[in-house]
C-alpha cells in the first residue's frame, strides 16, 4: 500500500456496489483460486501501466481474477504495435491496445479477434506550450509520436486536422511514452498526445503547458481501447477469454462505485500521485465514463472508427468485414454470468 495520504472521499453508486458485493478484500493473492488454471500471458501498449490500462490491476487486486478462475501475466509494452506483434507470434495470449493497429493487422490477412474493452471512449488530450492557441499553430513545429501508425501518431493526425494539417505540415520525433512531458517542458517537441492523469500532472507542474484539446470532443464516437486474441488461440480457449472479460467487467463495475480503492490502486500503478489519480479519476470515470459496464463492443462505432482510419490513409488494405475484425461471444457470455446494467448504453 502506498505512503501517500489518504485524503479522498469514497464515492458509493447504489446500484453498482450491490453488482459488486461479495468481492475479495485488497491485499488477497488472486491467484491462489486458480491454482492449476494456465497463466494468462496479458500485454498493455504503454511502459508504464495507464489509467485507462489499469482495470486489469483492479480486477488481479480485488480477486475478480481469482473469482472466475483465471490467473495472469501481465507486461508492459513500448506501444500498441508492438502488442500486436507479440500476440500474432505467439508471445502473448491477449494483448491490450488500441484499435488501429488491430484493424491493421486484420485488414492485412492476420487472425486476431477484438474480443473486448479496456477503455472504448478516448482518454487522451493533446497538451502543448500556451503560446500554441489552435491545431492551425502547429504548422512547421516538431510534435512527438511513438511510431506511425501507433495510438497517439493517429491522434495526432485528428488534432492536426482540426487546423487543416497534415503531418506533412509539422515535424514528427520520435519520443518514448513515458517522455512526453520531459519532451514538452525541454523543447525537443510543441505537441503531445497524453493519457488524462499525464496531462492534469503536466499541467499542475508546468503552467506553461495547457490542454489545447481533448480528443473525446473531437471525435466522441471513436472506439479507444481493445482485449483482442488470435482466432486459433480463442478456438481452444474461449471458456478462459469469457472468464476473463467477466473478471474485467466486474473491475470497471467496482471502480465506478469505490472511488478511493480505484485511485489507490491506480496510483500505485501509474507512479502518479493520489491527488492526480483523483482528479483523473473525476475527468475519466465521473465525466466521461470510459470504463463500460456491459460488453463494450458496438460494432456501430467500431465500423465508424475503422471509416476515420480509411479517411486518415492509415488504413492499410481494405476495411475487413465486422465479423472477421470483432467476436463478441466472450463479452456477451461474460455479461450472462454477471447480468446487465441496465441505462448504460455499453
Amino acid at each position: 500500500m502506498s505512503s501517500r495520504p489518504r485524503r479522498l472521499l469514497a464515492v458509493l453508486f447504489v446500484a453498482l456496489s450491490a453488482l459488486t458485493a461479495g468481492c475479495g478484500a485488497l491485499g488477497e493473492e488472486p491467484e491462489a483460486a486458480a491454482s492449476g488454471s494456465p497463466i494468462l500471458r496479458i500485454g498493455l501498449p504503454t511502459g508504464v501501466t495507464s489509467f485507462a490500462n489499469a482495470d486489469i490491476l483492479v480486477a488481479q487486486q480485488k480477486g475478480f481474477l481469482a473469482d472466475y478462475g483465471v490467473a495472469v501475466q501481465v507486461e508492459n509494452f513500448r506501444s500498441g504495435v508492438s502488442v500486436v506483434e507479440a500476440v500474432t507470434e505467439g508471445e502473448l495470449d491477449v494483448g491490450a491496445a488500441s484499435i488501429e493497429p488491430v484493424v491493421n493487422a486484420v485488414a492485412s490477412g492476420g487472425d486476431l479477434a477484438i474480443i473486448g474493452a479496456y477503455s472504448d471512449r478516448l482518454a487522451v488530450s493533446a497538451v502543448t506550450p500556451k503560446d500554441v492557441l489552435t491545431p492551425a499553430d502547429l504548422r512547421g513545429r516538431p510534435v512527438g509520436v511513438q511510431e506511425v501508425g501507433a495510438f497517439r501518431e493517429v491522434m495526432t493526425r485528428l488534432v492536426l486536422q482540426q487546423g487543416g494539417l497534415t503531418p506533412n505540415d509539422v515535424q514528427y520525433v520520435p519520443v518514448d511514452a513515458q517522455s512526453y512531458t520531459a519532451a514538452l517542458v525541454d523543447g525537443r517537441i510543441q505537441s503531445a498526445i497524453l493519457q488524462t492523469e499525464q496531462a492534469v500532472a503536466a499541467s499542475h507542474a508546468y503552467p506553461n503547458l495547457h490542454v489545447l484539446a481533448n480528443l473525446a470532443d473531437i471525435v466522441p464516437n471513436y472506439h479507444y481501447g481493445t482485449f483482442f486474441v488470435s482466432r486459433s488461440w480463442l478456438e481452444e480457449h474461449r471458456d478462459a477469454a469469457n472468464r476473463l472479460l467477466a473478471a474485467l467487467t466486474k473491475a470497471h463495475r467496482f471502480m465506478y462505485a469505490n472511488k478511493a480503492e480505484t485511485v489507490s490502486i491506480v496510483a500505485d500503478a501509474t507512479g502518479f500521485d493520489d491527488s492526480i489519480i483523483s482528479e483523473s479519476y473525476d475527468i475519466l470515470l465521473t465525466q466521461r465514463q470510459i470504463f463500460p459496464l456491459n460488453t463494450g463492443i458496438d460494432t456501430n462505432r467500431i465500423s465508424a472508427t475503422v471509416d476515420s482510419m480509411s479517411q486518415l490513409g492509415i488504413l492499410e488494405g481494405s476495411a475487413p468485414p465486422i465479423e472477421r475484425l470483432v467476436d463478441t461471444g466472450p463479452a456477451s457470455d461474460a455479461i450472462k454470468q454477471l447480468g446487465s446494467v441496465s441505462g448504460a448504453r455499453r
